[in-house]
């Protein structure tokens, strides 16, 4: 048994208390148990005096008795009279400290809510976003199931180029163009800057519509590169002397409305029409994050005639538009629309001409530039994914804009991003736009995203729009 001394002067005091209950009452003089008692003769007298009254004692077991209080020793310390006066008013130290920790709280919500307030009510959103919604994303199983192909791959000059969104080869040179508006040549491992759109300086996104931002790029069969830079409009360069020739400027609004992100083109096998993507005439490159937030269905795409200089415009009313590829027959254009994550198939010949349908639907994520493949399908980057199992923010957000505005308010694009799961995802399709195989780097550790893959010589290609670095993987590996 555990036992521990109470407080001394209390123990003394309950005791004493106690002891009360054990003391006998005095009996009354009538009582039947005194009597007197005498002693005649010569005999031993039983009291030190003759007549004396003797007080007789009654039986031990019918003495008036009380009950005493059982004495109970616990190992708890009684409350101090303080303590006992605070309790009987409520005022303990526990509900003290509770109300002190609700107070506080109370107060940092009030912070945070003040500052919230003040934000919705006078400051504006930088986006007016659109409700819309998607179909639930597909599950990652089957053909989707993730895997580790694109760990396997290769970086080539890592901190040497910056953003190497598209990429195309002539012979064994590799050309593409980087976040600091250089068109860059590589050849036998050494990198040099072939072309340059725009005029430093670079290096900022605030810097980039004087800079300029090379995209999509393509060789020309005639044995020239043809370029869409985001921010100045469509080139032709020569791969040798570097020599630049505007084709389409940006300057010049098409049908009352600024090209304003010129994104990637498509050529015929004659070298007579290109076809290319303007994502947004309201949004530029910079703030594309606002443009799939927004949801803004103000992309288009275009013919540009090199025969006869001319321009039409094929299809408008697109959430951003992006990577664009001829059929082989070149009797069709597909066209990755990246805020919907789908692709679209528009007609140039035949019965249909001029028809658009959806040729993939419901991507896994949200898709960058398309290519073909040595197998008759076609390459698709992911810039993004919706997972599933798991949580996609921009499905989240599509059919919550008021969410949406506030969210923009308080944070910007570069901590929305933040949001983004990191995830490389490569898709093949087939002719139908069904998925035939899917490459992975689930955690993103070696291919956070993918902007192109670009075939060459038994190696594909991977481009990105934000990495330092090329990827690329032997064919035979996937």
């Amino acid at each position: 048994m555990q036992c521990h001394t109470k407080y001394p002067a209390q123990l003394h005091a309950s005791v004493a208390h106690r002891s009360r209950y054990f003391e006998q009452p005095p009996l009354p003089s009538s009582s039947p148990w005194t009597s007197t008692l005498s002693i005649k003769g010569g005999g031993q007298r039983a009291s030190g005096a003759r007549g004396v009254k003797t007080k007789m004692e009654p039986p031990t077991d019918l003495r008036r008795r009380r009950t005493p209080e059982q004495l109970v020793v616990t190992d708890e310390l009684e409350e101090p009279p303080a303590a006992a006066a605070a309790g009987s008013h409520g005022l303990t130290a526990g509900s003290v400290s509770g109300r002190a920790f609700r107070l506080s709280i109370g107060i940092m919500l009030l912070l945070l809510l003040i500052p919230l307030a003040i934000l919705c009510l006078f400051v504006d959103s930088p986006i007016n976003p659109q409700p819309y919604s998607y179909a639930e994303p597909p599950p990652l199983t089957g053909l989707l199931q993730p895997n580790e192909k694109l760990r396997g791959v290769e970086r080539l000059f890592q901190g040497q180029l910056m953003g190497p969104e598209s990429i195309v080869t002539l012979g064994d040179v590799l050309y593409t163009g980087t976040a600091d508006g250089r068109v860059l040549k590589i050849e036998k491992g050494e990198i040099s800057t072939l072309a340059r759109f725009g005029k430093p300086p670079c290096g900022r996104p605030e810097l980039e519509p004087t800079c300029g931002r090379p995209l999509g790029i393509r060789a020309s069969p005639n044995g020239t590169l043809l370029i869409a830079d985001a921010y100045l409009g469509l080139f032709q360069v020569d791969p040798v002397t570097g020599n630049v020739l505007t084709l389409v400027s940006s300057r010049e609004p098409v049908e009352g409305h600024p090209m304003g992100f010129i994104n990637d083109l498509t050529v015929t096998s004659d070298g007579t029409r290109i076809y290319f993507t303007d994502s947004s005439s309201k949004w530029q490159r910079r703030n594309n994050r606002y443009l799939v937030m927004e949801a803004t269905a103000d992309g288009r795409l275009f013919e540009y005639n090199m025969v006869q200089d001319s321009l039409r415009l094929l299809m408008d009313g697109l959430r951003f538009p992006n990577g664009v590829q001829l059929t082989p027959n070149e009797d069709a254009l597909l066209v990755a629309e990246t805020t919907m994550a789908r692709v679209l198939k528009y007609r140039l010949s035949g019965q249909l001409a001029g028809a658009s349908e959806i040729f993939a639907d419901n991507l896994p994520g949200f898709p960058d530039n398309i290519r073909a493949s040595g197998t008759g399908g076609y390459w698709l980057a992911m810039a993004g994914v919706r997972p599933n199992p798991g949580f996609s923010f921009v499905d989240f957000l599509a059919p919550r804009p008021w969410l949406k505005s506030l969210i923009f308010k308080v944070l910007s694009q570069e901590v929305i991003m933040q949001f983004v799961p990191r995830h490389g995802l490569l898709l093949e399709l087939g002719p139908d736009g069904a998925v035939w195989r899917s490459l992975h780097d689930p955690a993103g550790t070696m291919v956070p995203s993918v902007s192109e893959a670009h075939e060459h010589d038994g190696w594909l290609y991977l481009g990105s729009y934000h990495a330092p670095f090329i990827s690329r993987i032997r064919l035979s590996k996937i």
